[in-house]
C-alpha cells in the first residue's frame, strides 16, 4: 500500500546522504518534498502541516547541526514523526475483568465488517480464549451465512438466530438489538470469554445507520467498539470516521485492506484527526492475513527499514517446534541434510505465508520491489513435486540420481528436466553448507558463526604461532610465506571477519538459496 510513498520518501532522502552539514534551503527542499509526497498519498491536509512543522522545527534546531550525520538524523526525525501520527504505541484489548468481554464492529458496508470478525475471532482464539461471533447484520444479502462460514473457518461458534436477507430485493426482518443482547446471553450460559457483534452498515453515513448502531452500543455496553475502515477510501476516510466517531463513539480502529494498492492516506489521517488508535490491519483475502498494528514498525516498512520483528514473531507463530529440535539434533551430530530434511524446511517456509510478503519486511526490500514482484510462489510447489516423485533412497542418497532417473522424477513431477538439475545443484551447494556448519566452519559469509567442539579445535589451531619445519634460512623464509598465502586464502583474519572466519568456500553460488534477483547483498556479497 504505501510502495509510493516509500519511493518518495527514499529519493528524498538519497539528497541528503554525504552532506556534512544541511543548511536552511536543504532543509526547506526536503521538507518541501515530504509534504508533496504525503498529499499525494493521500493523507488529510491539516495532518500533513503539523507533520511538516514538527519535522522543520527538529530539523533546523541543534538536534541536526550537532549531528555528525546530519542527513541520517533527520531520517531519525520523520522516524519518529510517523510513528507519532500513527500512533505512538501498540495499543491492545481491553478486555473485561469479569467475562464476556464484548467487542463490536461499526462501519460502512463494504469495509469488510464480517470477514474482519472471523479474522480477529481466529486471532484471539490463537491467543487462548473461547470467543463467540453474533450475526446482527441483518440487513446486508447473505451477512449472515457469510459470518457462518468465517465462523468454521475460524473453529469458533457462531450465534445466529436470525437468518437475515438471502437478496437486495428482501426487506430487512428481525430486531439486530434483541439479537445483539441474546448473543451476550448466550455467550454467559456456554462461558465464551469473548463476545464480537458483527453489525450492519450502509453505503453511506445516514441516520438510521447510526441510530441502530447507537442502539446496539446501548444495549450490550461493549468494552472496545472497533470502526472498520477500508484503507482504500482515499480522503473520504477522515470525513466517514468522524461521522462514526461523533454518531456512534468507537475506541480504536482497524484497517482493512491494507494490502490493496491504494496511497495508505488513511492510515496516516484516522488517528491525528479521531485520536482514536489505529489497533489492527487486515493484510488479504485468507483469515490469517491479520495482524496487530504496530506504528513503530509501519513506520519502519514506509522508510523502507524492514519490520525484522514481525517477520521474527511470524516465524515462531508457524514454525514447528518438533521439526527445529530435529534439525538441531542433526546439526550437532553432524548427520546428512537430505532431500527429506529439505522438503521439511520447504514446507515450514510455506506455512509462513506468501514469500513476497515476507521479503518485503527485509530491510531495503523497497529498492528490489520488480524483482521481488516477479517471484514466483509456486516454486516452492514445483520443488515440493520434484523431490515428492524421487524414490526414499533417491532422496537418501541423491548422488546415485543419474539421467534416466533424472528424466522419470521430471514425468512425475510434471516439469522439465532442466528444473530438476537445478533443484539438485542447488541442494548440494545447500549441503556444503551445512557440512561446513556442522563442523564449525560457520556459515559461508557470515562472521563469527562457527560453533562446537570441532570450530574450538580450529580456532585454536588458528591462534597458534606457525613456526617453518627447515632450518634453513631460506627454505624457512619460504615456507613461512606460504604459510601466510594460505592462511590469507582460508580468510583468517580476512577484513570484515572479526572472529576469523572464512569467506565462502570456492565455488559457493548465492543463488543456491534461490533468492529473487538482487537479494544477494544481504548475504554479504556485494
Amino acid at each position: 500500500m504505501f510502495n509510493s510513498l516509500s519511493d518518495r520518501l527514499a529519493a528524498t532522502f538519497k539528497n541528503l546522504k554525504g552532506k556534512g552539514r544541511l543548511s536552511e534551503a536543504d532543509i526547506d527542499a526536503t521538507a518541501r518534498e515530504i509534504r508533496r509526497a504525503l498529499l499525494d498519498a493521500d493523507v488529510a491536509v491539516p495532518v500533513v502541516r503539523e507533520f511538516i512543522a514538527h519535522i522543520k522545527e527538529r530539523a533546523l534546531g541543534e538536534e541536526v547541526s550537532q549531528a555528525l550525520n546530519p542527513g541520517q538524523q533527520v531520517v531519525k526525525i520523520v522516524n519518529d514523526e510517523l510513528v507519532g501520527i500513527l500512533g505512538g504505541e501498540t495499543r491492545r484489548l481491553q478486555l473485561a475483568k469479569n467475562p464476556p468481554s464484548v467487542i463490536m464492529l461499526v462501519g460502512l458496508q463494504g469495509a469488510g465488517k464480517t470477514t474482519l470478525a472471523g479474522k480477529l475471532s481466529k486471532h484471539l482464539k490463537e491467543q487462548g480464549h473461547t470467543p463467540m461471533l453474533v450475526a446482527a447484520d441483518l440487513q446486508r444479502p447473505n451477512a449472515v451465512r457469510q459470518l457462518q462460514i468465517n465462523g468454521e473457518r475460524a473453529g469458533v461458534p457462531v450465534f445466529a438466530p436470525h437468518p437475515g436477507v438471502s437478496s437486495e430485493f428482501e426487506d430487512a426482518t428481525g430486531d439486530p438489538v434483541q439479537v445483539a443482547r441474546d448473543g451476550l446471553a448466550e455467550a454467559r450460559n456456554r462461558h465464551n470469554d469473548i463476545v464480537i457483534i458483527d453489525t450492519a452498515g450502509r453505503l453511506g453515513v445516514d441516520e438510521e445507520l447510526m441510530r441502530q448502531a447507537a442502539d446496539i452500543r446501548a444495549a450490550v455496553q461493549p468494552d472496545e467498539v472497533l470502526f472498520v475502515l477500508d484503507a482504500m477510501i482515499g480522503q473520504d476516510a477522515v470525513a466517514t470516521a468522524q461521522a462514526f466517531n461523533e454518531g456512534v463513539g468507537f475506541t480504536g480502529v482497524v484497517l482493512s485492506k491494507l494490502d490493496g494498492d491504494a496511497r495508505g492516506g488513511a492510515a496516516l489521517s484516522v488517528r491525528s484527526v479521531t485520536g482514536k488508535p489505529v489497533m489492527f490491519a487486515s493484510t488479504g483475502e485468507n483469515l490469517g492475513d491479520f495482524e496487530v498494528f504496530h506504528p513503530d514498525r509501519m513506520a519502519s516498512r514506509i522508510l523502507d527499514m524492514g519490520d525484522v520483528m514481525s517477520l521474527i514473531e511470524q516465524a515462531e507463530r508457524s514454525w514447528d517446534k518438533s521439526e527445529a529440535e530435529k534439525m538441531a539434533r542433526k546439526f550437532v551430530d553432524q548427520e546428512d541434510f537430505t532431500l527429506d530434511d529439505f522438503l521439511d524446511q520447504m514446507q515450514q517456509i510455506k506455512k509462513m505465508g506468501s514469500m513476497k510478503k515476507l521479503l518485503m519486511m527485509m530491510p531495503g526490500a523497497q529498492g528490489m520491489r520488480q524483482q521481488l514482484e516477479q517471484f514466483d510462489e509456486r516454486q516452492i510447489d514445483r520443488i515440493e513435486a520434484i523431490i515428492r516423485s524421487m524414490t526414499p533412497h533417491e532422496r537418501v542418497a541423491p548422488k546415485i540420481i543419474n539421467g534416466s532417473r533424472r528424466a522419470r522424477i521430471a514425468r512425475g513431477s510434471g516439469v522439465q528436466v532442466s528444473e530438476v538439475n537445478g533443484l539438485l545443484e542447488r541442494f548440494g551447494q545447500a549441503q556444503k553448507m551445512m557440512k561446513r556448519m556442522a563442523a564449525g566452519g560457520g556459515m559461508p559469509g557470515v562472521p563469527g558463526m562457527g560453533g562446537g567442539a570441532a570450530g574450538a579445535r580450529k580456532a585454536k589451531a588458528k591462534g597458534k604461532k606457525a613456526k617453518p619445519r627447515s632450518g634453513n634460512p631460506a627454505k624457512a623464509a619460504q615456507e613461512m610465506r606460504e604459510l601466510e598465502e594460505r592462511r590469507k586464502r582460508s580468510g583468517a583474519g580476512a577484513p570484515g571477519s572479526a572472529f576469523g572466519q572464512g569467506m565462502p568456500e570456492e565455488g559457493f553460488d548465492p543463488s543456491a538459496l534461490n533468492l529473487p534477483k538482487g537479494f544477494e547483498k544481504y548475504l554479504g556479497n556485494n
